[in-house]
């Protein structure tokens, strides 16, 4: 058993995920959590309940850290080592500015361009998942429509 309770809920929603969710629909579904928690510790911060803000900040940034420690480097050659790191080092940036950005005065700015980009980031996930399934590219549209 884990000793981080955080860690633990992390892990449980990788496996239920694992089970019963094709794998690209499960990193869409995890990112759109993260955005979620996110949009909550914003929320709790402006209400100035730091604690609850806290709270939601270490469940978005243990769903990114989590997907960020489930990369496989050896998968694609050099183009697929190359693209999980950019994904490594895209996801430890936005758990450090999301810590960062935490209780100050910028805070919402910050958490906004933060919720962006992993809306962006799902975004891409989504159409990965789009083209895997039906085997054509989907058209590029930065604005969602679901």
């Amino acid at each position: 058993m884990m000793h981080n309770p955080m860690a633990y809920m992390a892990n449980q929603a990788y496996r239920g995920a694992a089970t019963s969710v094709p794998p690209l629909k499960a990193i869409s579904m995890l990112l759109g959590g993260a955005i979620t928690f996110f949009q909550k510790s914003l929320a709790a911060q402006e209400a100035r309940r730091f604690e609850e803000a806290h709270d939601y900040l270490l469940k978005a940034t243990a769903i990114l850290r989590g997907l960020s420690h489930n990369l496989d480097f050896t998968k694609g050659g050099a183009k697929g080592r190359a693209v999980a790191e950019r994904l490594f080092q895209t996801y430890s940036s936005l758990i450090v500015a999301s810590h960062k950005a935490f209780g100050r005065p910028h805070a919402r700015e910050s958490f906004q361009r933060i919720i962006a980009a992993v809306t962006e980031l799902r975004e891409a996930w989504e159409q990965v998942d789009a083209t895997v399934r039906t085997g054509k590219a989907a058209p590029v549209d930065s604005a969602r429509t679901g």
